[in-house]
């Protein structure tokens, strides 16, 4: 057992007894919407409940672009409790969410409602940040994917951080409110942009000659590591001192946790909801030139793994598109059927980037994208099942050269496909992604992220075994969850 482990049963009590089914709560926050939900782990038992599921998204204020995260808080607060209410036994709380947006925090409480890496604002970050360190050096030092929305961005810009007392990444600002106890999970501060990639650590040299104080950034910690226990009225209303455990709190970093592979070396994954996040795992970072121009990533995963990936628009594309055009009709749009005529059109796909820039902020999806197909002289798609056929071959045709980018870059012969997350119940995506990498999907688990949270909980209560790696966390997963096999159509590539 890990020293983690180690503490996480001393804190609970817990012991991993024979043929036992325990169970643990899962808080998962995505960019549109949040889930609490109790994972059981026993002797070939790996499952979930949905207790409570509440939307997320962009409030427009008169400074920017928020989240609302006291409406958010409420909720996550609300869902524990009924957690508890179904299963009083609940041994210990994980938090994931996505990654680079954070809270202020002064005398104890937040300051403001979080900005959205969405907003606008951070594009003057991007100016003032490579002013100082230019992205060639900047890469070099955290080996992260240019994004304009990355914690660094925003800091440049952001005018209390010089008052704060701390700084928390959403997930670590959940748990500070549960515990009272500051810290920074490490798969997250990852992606701040402000973690050396070659130790781990804070880069004190960067934050100085940017100007910004290392002093509102917590200790680091590992997935697996108790951050605290639950604290006041809450406790109280779930009547017991339940410790919060660290997991992979960055939501890939989860998601990836529970991507049945049996062989990362020949895998590729994609974890595919808002975004999709496709790429390999490594054992060390790769901040090559050649991985630098093709836009690639290198975030911290559970156990000191590298997710060496590329962040591509997801579905992301299609929910707005769909939200448009509900806003147009003033009723709902069945997604099934959407799909199963889109999957119908016949003739040749209209296709565009799906990562253009100009696509990635809220607004007329449909309009923007028609606009984008018109200067390539493209012919733009007449109706909506047509359109939807565009957007689901764009992605898929962005999924694929990410894909064998990552392979070109790592030397690595890849085999198959892992699509995880909301993506692997679309069909017609995981159909296309099959297509156009010519080599077989396999699709789910859907709840991913979930699962991993509930894995590296279980295995820090030492519920998997002595000294369960990563590779046995997998393992359950692909006894557990049935998935789903597409292989390339080789005409359609």
């Amino acid at each position: 057992m890990t020293e983690a482990a180690t503490d996480a049963t001393a804190a609970t009590g817990a012991t991993a007894a024979a043929g036992a089914t325990r169970a643990v709560a899962a808080v998962d926050l995505g960019a549109t919407s949040g889930r609490v939900m109790i994972g059981r782990v026993g002797d070939g038992i790996l499952e979930l409940e949905s207790v409570a599921r509440f939307p997320n998204g962009p409030v427009a204020g008169p400074d920017g672009l928020h989240w609302d995260f006291s409406a958010l808080y409420g909720h996550i607060v609300e869902g524990l409790r009924e957690a508890f209410r179904r299963e009083p036994g609940i041994t210990s709380i994980g938090i994931d969410s996505w990654a680079v947006d954070y809270g202020l925090v002064s005398g104890g409480r937040l300051v403001a409602e979080p900005f959205h890496y969405r907003d606008e604002r951070t594009a003057d970050g991007v100016e003032r940040v490579h002013a100082r360190v230019p992205f060639a050096e900047l890469y070099r030092r955290n080996g992260l994917q240019f994004l304009p929305f990355n914690t660094v961005y925003q800091f440049a810009v952001e005018e209390g951080v010089d008052d704060a007392d701390a700084a928390l990444l959403i997930p670590d600002l959940v748990a500070f409110l549960l515990t009272g106890r500051r810290v920074a999970e490490r798969t997250n501060a990852s992606t701040t942009g402000l973690v050396r990639v070659d130790t781990g650590e804070w880069d004190l040299d960067l934050l100085d000659r940017l100007g910004l104080p290392a002093s509102v950034l917590p200790g680091l910690i590992d997935p697996g590591e108790v951050v605290g226990t639950v604290q006041g009225d809450l406790a109280d209303a779930l009547g017991a001192t339940t410790p919060v455990i660290a997991v992979g709190s960055h939501d890939t970093a989860s998601a990836v946790v529970a991507v049945p592979m049996t062989d990362a070396a020949t895998a590729a994954y994609i974890s595919c909801g808002t975004w999709g996040l496709v790429g390999v795992e490594l054992d060390a970072p790769l901040v090559t030139d050649a991985a630098r121009e093709a836009g690639f990533t290198n975030e911290g995963g559970v156990d000191g793994r590298i997710r060496f990936l590329q962040n591509v628009a997801g579905l992301w594309l299609l929910s707005e598109s769909i939200r448009a055009w509900e806003a147009d009709d003033g009723a709902a749009i069945d997604l099934p059927s959407l799909l199963d005529a889109a999957a119908a059109v016949t003739g040749e796909v209209a296709l565009f980037d799906a990562n253009d820039p100009r696509l990635s902020a809220p607004g007329d999806m449909p309009e923007r994208i028609a606009a984008v197909l018109a200067e390539t002289g493209a012919a733009v798609p007449r109706d909506r099942a047509a359109l939807t056929r565009s957007i689901v071959e764009s992605i898929a045709a962005a999924f694929a050269d990410a894909v064998r980018t990552a392979g070109e870059l790592t030397g690595r012969a890849l085999e198959v496909v892992h699509i995880v997350g909301g993506g692997s119940l679309n069909r017609l995506l995981c159909q296309a992604t099959a297509d156009r990498t010519g080599l077989p999907v396999l699709a789910g688990p859907v709840e991913a992220t979930a699962l991993g949270n509930v894995l590296v909980q279980a295995r820090a209560h030492g519920w998997c075994g002595p000294d369960a790696t990563l590779e046995d966390l997998r393992a359950r997963v692909a006894e557990s969850v049935p998935l789903e096999r597409y292989a390339p159509r080789g005409d359609a590539r």
